[in-house]
C-alpha cells in the first residue's frame, strides 16, 4: 500500500506544488484560506479547468487544441443568439452543437488531411475567432434570460454553480478517461499509435472524438463565462487556450502523449488560479502574473523531463547483508 501511494504522489507532482503555494499564501496573507475566498479561487478556475479537461484528453493523444479559446467564443455568441430568439433549452443545445462541430471540424482536419494538431488547430482558431467578430460586429451580445444567468450566477448548497457545474464534468470525463474502453484506448493510441492500429483501434475515430469532448467543453465554459457577464463577448476565450495548455502540463500529461489524468489537469488549474489570487491578494503587479506562470510551467515540464535524473540526485539508505548463519561462521 505504500508503494502505491508514493507512485501515485509522483505521478501528482502539482499537489505538492498546490500545497506548497498554499502554504506560502497563508502565512503572506491571513484572507487566503477564508472560505470566500476559496470559493473565489474555485469560481475562477472553473472556466480554464473546464477548457483543460478536454485539452487533456487531446494532449494525452499526443496532438493540441490551439482553438479551444475561439470555441468558447463563438459558441457563446450563436448561444446568446438563439436564446434571445428561442429560449433557453435551444440556445443550451445550440451552443453544445456548436462546440462539438468545431471539434469534429478539427479532428477530421487532423485525421482526413494529415495535418499537424497545432496548424490546423491555429487555422481554426483564426477562422472561428474571425466569424466571431464578423457576426457581433464586434460588440458584445446582452443576455437577459434570468435562468441563463443562473448559470454562472447562482449558488447551490452556498457552493456556486460553475464549481458545480466544472466538478460534475471531470467527474463524468475522469471516468470515461479512466475506467472505460475509449479512455483505454485514448492511452493506447498516444502511447503508440501504430501499435495501436495494429491491435485493431480505430484511431481516427479516437481522435475525432477526442477534439469534439474538446469542443463540447469549451462551450460549457462559454456558457459558464457569458452567464457570469451577462454579455457574449466576442473576445471572451482569446488567451484561455495557454492556460488550459498550462493546467494539463502542469498537472503531469505528458506532451509527449499516453499518460496523463483528470485529477493532475484539476489540480494544474487550481495551481495557476491559487497563483492569480495569491498576486493579487499581495497587490502584486498584473504583469507579474505572466512572468509567474510561465516559470511555473518550466518548472513543471523540467520535473517531468528530468525525474529520473533528482531520484540520482537523492542519496539512497543501502541495507546492510543479512547474515547468514552460514556465513557467521566463516566470520
Amino acid at each position: 500500500m505504500t508503494s502505491k501511494l508514493k507512485t501515485v504522489a509522483g505521478r501528482l507532482r502539482a499537489v505538492w506544488m498546490l500545497l506548497l503555494v498554499g502554504i506560502v499564501l497563508s502565512v503572506a496573507s491571513p484572507v487566503f484560506l477564508t472560505p470566500t475566498n476559496l470559493l473565489n479561487v474555485a469560481l475562477a478556475t472553473s472556466v480554464a479547468a473546464l477548457l483543460a479537461a478536454g485539452q487533456t484528453y487531446v494532449i494525452i493523444l499526443a496532438e493540441i487544441d490551439l482553438s479551444v479559446g475561439s470555441a468558447l467564443g463563438f459558441s457563446a455568441v450563436v448561444t446568446a443568439m438563439t436564446l434571445g430568439t428561442y429560449g433557453l433549452v435551444p440556445a443550451l443545445a445550440a451552443g453544445l452543437a456548436t462546440g462539438a462541430a468545431i471539434g469534429l471540424v478539427n479532428g477530421l482536419l487532423v485525421t482526413r488531411t494529415r495535418m499537424p494538431s497545432f496548424i490546423a488547430t491555429l487555422a481554426t482558431m483564426s477562422v472561428f475567432a474571425g466569424l466571431t467578430l464578423h457576426l457581433t460586429s464586434g460588440n458584445p451580445i446582452p443576455v437577459t434570460d434570468y435562468d441563463f444567468q443562473g448559470i454562472g450566477q447562482a449558488r447551490f448548497a452556498g457552493v456556486p454553480v460553475p464549481v458545480w457545474i466544472m466538478l460534475v464534468a471531470f467527474g463524468i470525463f475522469g471516468y470515461v478517461l479512466a475506467r472505460t474502453r475509449f479512455g483505454r484506448y485514448v492511452y493506447a493510441t498516444g502511447d503508440n499509435v501504430e501499435a495501436a492500429r495494429l491491435s485493431g483501434i480505430r484511431v481516427h475515430r479516437v481522435k475525432i472524438l477526442a477534439f469534439v469532448i474538446s469542443g463540447v467543453l469549451a462551450s460549457l465554459a462559454g456558457f459558464i463565462i457569458t452567464a457570469r457577464l451577462s454579455t457574449a463577448q466576442p473576445t471572451a476565450g482569446a488567451g484561455l487556450e495557454l492556460d488550459a495548455i498550462a493546467a494539463v502540463i502542469i498537472g503531469g500529461t505528458s506532451l509527449a502523449g499516453g499518460r496523463g489524468t483528470l485529477l493532475g489537469t484539476l489540480v494544474g488549474a487550481l495551481v495557476l488560479g491559487v497563483i492569480d489570487n495569491g498576486m493579487n491578494l499581495l497587490d502584486v503587479s498584473p504583469f507579474l502574473q505572466d512572468v509567474v506562470k510561465g516559470l511555473v510551467i518550466l518548472l513543471a515540464v523540467f520535473l517531468d523531463r528530468n525525474v529520473d535524473l533528482l531520484r540520482r540526485l537523492v542519496p539512497r539508505r543501502t541495507e546492510s547483508p543479512v547474515r547468514t548463519p552460514e556465513l557467521a561462521q566463516h566470520i
